[in-house]
This record gives C-alpha cells, sequence and structure tokens, in this order.
C-alpha cells in the first residue's frame, strides 16, 4: 500500500502515540482526521496542519460511533485507513470485597467494543476503496499480562486475536489488517508513565515503528525490538519466566 495520498482516521489521536502517529502520516503527505473525547487535545494534535482535522468520539458510546461514522463517510469519502488506536488502562484491585468492577467493564467497553463497532461502521465503506488497510492497536501485554491490570492486558489479547480473525476472513479483498503492538511507552497513559525510565521513549518507538509504515509491504505485525520479548515468550518456552520478571519489575 502507497505511504501518502491516503485519507486515515486515527482514533485516540488527542495525545500520545496516536498524536505522533497522525503527525507522521500527515508528513508522509496523508490526510489525517483525529478523534477522541476531548476538542481542546485534539486541536493541538491539529495546530494549524492543513490536511489535519479533528473531530470528537466516544468509542464508549455506540449511538456516538454510528453518529461519528456516518458524519465521517460524508465528510471524508476518501478515507481508506483505519487506526484503531484509542484505548485506557488502569490497575484493579481483585482481592477488595467486593471487587469494584467499573474499571474492567469500561476497559471492555473501551478497548474491544469500541474498536469492534467503530470497525463495523467503517468497514463497508473501507471494502469499497481500490485499497484500505485496518490497524489494530494492541500491546505486549496481549502476550504476557501484566497482572496488576488485568481487564487491559485481557482486552488486548482479545484484539489480537479478532484481528487475526478479520485478516483471515478480508484476506481477499482490499483491506489489508495490521497489528501494532507497543512495549511500554512513555506516554501519559497511566500516571507517572511518561517519566518511567524502563518504558520506552515515545519518539524512540514512533522512529521505529514508522520504520515498517513507510514501507509498502508493511508486515502483518508491527512489534518493535523492546516488544520483541513479550511477542515471542510463548513460542520460546519462556513465558513464565517473562511474566514473573514483568510482573516483579513493575514500576506503577
Amino acid at each position: 500500500m502507497k505511504t501518502g495520498g491516503n485519507t486515515l482516521l486515527i482514533t485516540g489521536g488527542g495525545s500520545g502515540i496516536g498524536r505522533e502517529l497522525a503527525r507522521e502520516f500527515h508528513a508522509l503527505g496523508n490526510t489525517v482526521i483525529v478523534a477522541g473525547r476531548t476538542a481542546s487535545s485534539l486541536e493541538e494534535t491539529i495546530d494549524g496542519r492543513e490536511g489535519m482535522f479533528a473531530r470528537t468520539l466516544d468509542v464508549q458510546d455506540a449511538a456516538d460511533i454510528t453518529r461519528f461514522a456516518t458524519a465521517l463517510i460524508e465528510d471524508f469519502p476518501s478515507l481508506n485507513v483505519l487506526f484503531n488506536n484509542a484505548g485506557m488502562m488502569a490497575k484493579e484491585d481483585w482481592l477488595a470485597d467486593p471487587v469494584d468492577l467499573s474499571v474492567a467493564e469500561n476497559t471492555m467497553a473501551t478497548n474491544v467494543l469500541g474498536p469492534m463497532r467503530l470497525t463495523a461502521a467503517l468497514l463497508p465503506h473501507l471494502r469499497a476503496q481500490p485499497v484500505a488497510r485496518l490497524v489494530n492497536v494492541t500491546s505486549g501485554l496481549a502476550f504476557v499480562p501484566l497482572a496488576h491490570t488485568p481487564a487491559y492486558s485481557a482486552s488486548k489479547a482479545a484484539i489480537h486475536a479478532w484481528t487475526q480473525s478479520l485478516r483471515y476472513q478480508l484476506q481477499d479483498t482490499n483491506v489489508e489488517v495490521i497489528e501494532l503492538a507497543p512495549p511500554g511507552v512513555r506516554t501519559a497513559l497511566t500516571p507517572g508513565q511518561s517519566t518511567r525510565t524502563s518504558y520506552m521513549p515515545l519518539e524512540d518507538f514512533i522512529a521505529e515503528t514508522m520504520e515498517s509504515f513507510r514501507i509498502e509491504d508493511t508486515p502483518d505485525e508491527v512489534v518493535v525490538q523492546r516488544a520483541k520479548m513479550l511477542r515471542a515468550a510463548e513460542a520460546n518456552g519462556q513465558h513464565a519466566e517473562v511474566f514473573q520478571m514483568l510482573n516483579d519489575n513493575y514500576e506503577g
């Protein structure tokens, strides 16, 4: 797929990975729409850049996704790339009595149902384009879970499996399906994460990730070097060892 001349939608584009990916793809000559809940953050992302647009969207709200998708297709009929990037991550205490399920429920609504609903709303349009691409952002934690954030890890494992299934179902269509699985990156996804020295600097993650997206034959899974240990742990017979190390060294 060509790297320029596309029309991309990136959810969660008001900060972090979504914001920086949006700016990188815009610099390659693409029209980019960023979506998220907070209009002011989205406006900071586009920052007067011609060819970048901001649209508000609550991915937890099924009705809002329907509204958003209808308006988006009308405003941007050339839309041919969707990045399902919006997500949330929070710690959970399963030793509490009673257990508070609100974090798990909100995480699943945002990280699982959100991408599924938005993809369902946009996929018929994407399939009608000459070439199209669907990118689902998961996590290294899809492969080795962080015990302190069980719903987040489970949600990313679910999207990994869903992405593989979509790739198979869409293999004879014009829609290319890609998974982007980051390691821990210095963003504001969780409190204090942006300054944790053990996490990958955001600019380094974006630079390495874009090496894969700048080539037309982008791999099915975009996994930077820092995430490959997690991705390969099961296949290498090291899952238990990596799980223990990951969770014993957690800084949150």
